[in-house]
């Protein structure tokens, strides 16, 4: 899941180290259209559908944020 997430996120902004980033957001590389293109990716990919109220910096500060928050909703 973490290869295809880095991929969804290098797709998105193919110049930024996210693999050497403590916080997505924080450091810039992420802004909201990111991740709300980030989001549709992820939904349609795991078949999943995250509320709005979970879109925060919160569950996309890195990815295994990001992985705990599908995780979350696969179940």
């Amino acid at each position: 899941m973490k290869e295809k997430i880095m991929e969804f996120l290098t797709g998105l902004r193919p110049e930024c180290d996210f693999e050497n980033s403590e916080n997505f957001i924080e450091e810039g590389l992420l802004d909201s259209m990111d991740i709300v293109a980030l989001v549709d990716s992820v939904e349609e990919e795991y078949g999943i559908s995250i509320p709005g109220s979970e879109i925060s910096a919160k569950h996309f500060g890195n990815l295994d944020s990001i992985v705990e928050l599908i995780e979350k909703y696969k179940k």
